[in-house]
């Protein structure tokens, strides 16, 4: 098993007795057992009608609807606009059955570390994998802008190298804008998950929270699942073995930080510059990837770059030897010059730079070693 593998806990089984339960057991991989959602009490009414509103003036529809029951009472009437952009996922259609029947894990998944790939390897064991990643945090909530730690461009290729973790299968990650579930409670969020997204069960780490304002912990989590008739599996945290210090002293990433593998702690080692240690948190090496423009100048052995080609986090400046520059394929060994403006690779080979790299590729990545 890999270093600090997490192990999945399961659920605990309530008592039927009303006296208080005792604090809940967690065991290793017990998944909760999937109960059909209760049967909604008959009523003596037909149940209500949907009808188009037409706008006989303009002979087009309005794009409403309105309901009415057989009483003849109208009920809410919600603009089609709405309906459409209440949509849980952004980048999935309307019918929003791109994760149906499959189990989500949840999270950020900015950094895509070993914590995130033992989610989705959990995620695996028990379905088809998805990862349901939040984005628009920054802007919600008034944080500093960040860059990303993975570029948005590489994403699919470091979930692709996933797949021997998770029996072969590449998951696929899907996106929640973060203003459209950041008001809803922590029930309200299962709710959603279960009626609209039509999933068939969550994975998420044991740190977990959600719901307004963090109010939901991994515990709750658990609860309101098997009330909606979803699996549920809570996996332990990844723990940092290598506990690296610098000039003898410990970093603090921040107050949460209980010594577990988390993007903050990738950051951190990106900002010192420790590619060992970056590489030993994501279980790869990282890449940095350049958008080439205009501005890109190309001499023999060398090519500059602005920092404004960078589309993700780089490391601290410095030099860096034992890189790889890759455009799609591998080109070569280099080492790598960062400072305050621009970027320099020096290729160390030069017989494997064809011609004229930078006008046959829009992007450039550089993996350090």
């Amino acid at each position: 098993m890999e270093r600090g593998a997490a192990a999945a806990l399961g659920c605990a089984l309530r008592s039927p007795s009303p006296s208080p339960s005792p604090a809940p057991q967690w065991r290793p991989l017990l998944r909760c057992p999937r109960r059909d959602p209760p049967v909604p009490p008959r009523t003596l009414l037909p149940p209500a009608r949907l009808f188009r509103h037409l706008d006989m003036k303009k002979g087009q529809s309005r794009n409403s609807f309105k309901t009415f029951s057989s009483s003849g009472h109208s009920g809410v009437r919600q603009n089609y606009d709405n309906l459409v952009n209440d949509k849980l996922l952004i980048d999935c259609g309307e019918d929003q059955d791109c994760v149906l029947g499959g189990i989500v894990a949840l999270g950020k998944f900015d950094a895509l570390h070993i914590g995130h790939r033992e989610l989705a390897m959990h995620a695996s064991k028990a379905g088809t994998p998805f990862l349901l990643s939040f984005v628009g945090m920054a802007e919600v909530l008034g944080w500093t802008y960040r860059p990303p730690i993975v570029a948005q461009c590489d994403r699919k290729r470091v979930l692709s190298s996933w797949a021997p973790y998770c029996r072969n299968v590449v998951p696929l990650e899907y996106q929640v804008e973060f203003s459209k579930v950041r008001s809803l409670s922590p029930r309200q969020f299962v709710e959603r998950l279960s009626k609209d997204l039509r999933i068939k069960g969550v994975v998420a780490g044991e740190n977990y929270r959600f719901g307004y304002k963090a109010s939901g912990d991994a515990a709750e989590l658990v609860k309101l699942c098997e009330e909606f008739g979803l699996s549920a599996f809570i996996v332990r945290s990844v723990m940092d073995t290598a506990k690296r210090s610098h000039n003898g002293v410990a970093a603090t990433i921040n107050s949460s930080d209980k010594g577990q593998v988390s993007s903050s702690r990738v950051r951190h080692a990106l900002a010192i510059g420790d590619m060992e240690y970056v590489s030993e948190l994501l279980g790869r090496k990282h890449r940095l990837v350049l958008m080439v423009n205009q501005k890109c100048l190309h001499e023999r052995k060398r090519i500059v770059l602005p920092n404004s080609c960078m589309l993700n986090m780089p490391p601290a400046e410095g030099l860096y030897e034992n890189c790889d520059l890759v455009n799609g394929g591998y080109i070569g060994p280099c080492r790598v010059i960062i400072n305050s403006d621009t970027i320099i690779i020096e290729i160390k080979d030069e017989n494997s730079l064809s011609p004229n790299p930078i006008e046959e590729v829009r992007q450039l990545g550089i993996e350090f070693g």
